[in-house]
């Protein structure tokens, strides 16, 4: 087991909806559940920081992120850029390679057909990184991995309504463009389809407002107060006698 392993793992967890944002990670446990050292699960954490997956605080230790709205929405402009532009500057993809898409694409149809909500996240995020190694770039596909990691966490942390039967849909639709070599279609089904995750989003709601309880509690008191002619008695807040 080495610190990308354990690195690896967590990325896999999120992608599969097992980690939510905001999730503590602490160095003891995950180095008991990896049987290693803590200073190698140190490592690992120290990784994901540096790809944005995790945060650290100094005196609680790390967590999984939980990305703002603006956050959300420059990932989601990361991938669109990224995939449409692989799309377009890929050369026509050979039938080994569509075979392999294929396959992964009746995985898919098999996980939504199952119970097992977590498979069928994971599934259906990682088509976009077995996208990207068919198009022939194995750098931005582990690129993409982190931010599809990034756009899952969004849309647990923001309730994505987004159908996974539709997501899968629109996976079908955009191997048969490439399978008849129109790029063109195949990079305006992508940014259509990440579109359509992104407006899945409950983004722009007000935020709640963190003093509401204590501002309720204070808020002043109606009715008279210091009424020279009511006579001076004490006050027992909520008590029952």
């Amino acid at each position: 087991m080495t610190s990308s392993d354990i690195a690896d793992r967590i990325v896999e967890a999120i992608l599969a909806q097992k980690l939510a944002p905001g999730a503590r990670l602490g160095e003891q446990a995950l180095s008991m559940l990896f049987d290693c050292s803590r200073t190698l699960v140190r490592e690992a954490m120290m990784q994901l920081a540096a790809r944005g997956i995790v945060t650290v605080s100094s005196r609680r230790g790390w967590f999984v992120v939980e990305p703002s709205e603006s956050e959300a929405r420059e990932a989601f402009e990361a991938r669109r850029v990224i995939e449409t532009g692989l799309i377009r500057s890929a050369a026509p993809m050979d039938k080994a390679k569509l075979d392999k898409l294929k396959r992964h694409i009746r995985e898919e149809k098999q996980a939504l057909k199952g119970a097992d909500v977590g498979r069928r996240s994971y599934l259906l995020g990682d088509f976009h990184v077995c996208l990207a190694e068919c198009l022939g770039n194995q750098l931005l596909a582990d690129t993409l991995r982190d931010f599809t990691a990034r756009t899952t966490l969004i849309a647990m942390l923001y309730q994505s309504t987004h159908d996974a039967a539709h997501s899968c849909q629109e996976h079908v639709d955009i191997v048969k463009a490439l399978e008849t070599g129109d790029t063109a279609r195949a990079e305006a089904l992508m940014a259509q389809h990440i579109g359509h995750v992104q407006q899945a989003l409950r983004l722009n709601t007000p935020a709640a407002d963190p003093l509401a309880g204590l501002r309720a509690a204070l808020a002043p008191v109606s009715g008279p107060r210091n009424d020279p002619d009511t006579p001076s008695s004490p006050t027992y807040l909520g008590a029952v006698l």
